[in-house]
């Protein structure tokens, strides 16, 4: 396990099948980040949701960022591989640290280790305002193209 701190952000690996730390920092969300994040309302996760989110394999890299002086997560991200060298990515930031570069820091380190693995696109579906995830995918790699598909905004993000 490493960890990169980045002001004042610190960012880890989470380890497979911590399910507590992906409860916390679910706990940290507004209902409107849930539903925007898992596409309806979410009052909860269920304990295979759970399973699948804290799952870290060959397949499933997931990085948890915590503040200094703050004990539980502020923010997540998620690659999910879906080809040889493309990769679904996710991303969720607890609502009162949003906007203080927490998104950025773990894009920056999941990009770069992605791209480390072989991975050469980045893809996400945004569900709902596509002005959160857009710029931070495009300031952590080369290009960036999008378009719309039933209703949803498809993101690929080259790595090279």
């Amino acid at each position: 396990m490493y960890e990169r701190y980045l002001d004042g952000i610190a960012v880890r690996v989470l380890r497979n099948g911590d399910t507590k730390t992906i409860e916390a920092l679910f706990g940290r969300l507004s209902d409107e980040s849930k539903r925007l994040r898992f596409g309806g309302p979410k009052p909860r996760l269920s304990a295979a949701e759970l399973a699948a989110l804290a799952r870290v394999d060959a397949d499933h890299h997931v990085l948890v960022a915590y503040l200094d002086g703050d004990p539980a997560p502020v923010g997540v991200a998620r690659l999910v591989r879906v080809g040889r060298r493309e990769a679904e990515v996710a991303f969720a930031v607890a609502d009162e640290h949003q906007r203080r570069g927490i998104g950025t820091a773990l894009a920056h380190v999941l990009a770069a280790d992605a791209e480390a693995a072989g991975f050469v696109e980045l893809h996400a579906t945004v569900t709902g305002n596509p002005h959160a995830v857009t710029p931070l995918l495009a300031r952590s790699t080369a290009r960036l193209r999008s378009r719309w598909h039933a209703g949803e905004l498809r993101v690929v993000a080259a790595l090279d």
